[in-house]
């Protein structure tokens, strides 16, 4: 697959989660949005995984997310 979409494999290289963090998220609707388009097939699109990164800018170690 080419383009903005990426495998869970890349979406967990990019976040630094594991492949089972990522299904976990997913399974709690947490986490970046994902595409399903068939029952055994995940993608993300890298945008939206860099944006749910950013979204969880801290300024200090106590903040709440």
């Amino acid at each position: 697959m080419t383009g903005d979409y990426i495998r869970p494999i890349d979406a967990a290289e990019l976040t630094g989660l594991s492949l089972a963090a990522l299904a976990q998220l997913r399974y709690r609707h947490q986490g970046p949005r994902f595409y399903k388009p068939t029952s055994h097939r995940v993608y993300y699109k890298r945008a939206e995984v860099i944006a749910w990164l950013e979204t969880g800018i801290q300024t200090a170690t106590s903040a709440l997310a």
